[in-house]
């Protein structure tokens, strides 16, 4: 691996978690739905690395499962944000947009020397 890929895998793995919160703010979402929108972002190659994620974010108690019947097959597990994770997402939203401009502004060449 380069390091530019090793650069993009760990920046990855610094966001993935509040994506996933992100992605369960106004509806209950299926973890197979989930790990769908994270590939088809870039954010994720398989759902090996999904799948565990959402075990520590239930343990965490930044969300919650319901089962639901299936049409096609046995039942799913669905996840919703919890009060505790809807305040850790908003906590990553004011540090992500600060932490992003700063960046930015040094990596295009903004910051004085």
């Amino acid at each position: 691996m380069d390091s530019s890929s090793n650069v993009v895998a760990q920046l990855r793995r610094g966001v993935l978690e509040h994506c996933v919160l992100a992605l369960t703010e106004h509806e209950a979402r299926y973890a197979y739905d989930l790990v769908n929108d994270l590939a088809a972002a870039g954010l994720v190659a398989s759902e090996g690395t999904v799948y565990p994620l959402l075990s520590r974010l239930r343990r965490d108690g930044l969300v919650d499962t319901v089962w639901r019947e299936s049409p096609s097959g046995p039942p799913r597990r669905y996840y919703t944000l919890t009060p505790q994770g809807r305040a850790s997402l908003e906590a990553f939203r004011q540090s992500w947009r600060g932490f992003r401009e700063s960046v930015d502004h040094i990596v295009d060449g903004k910051a004085r020397s």
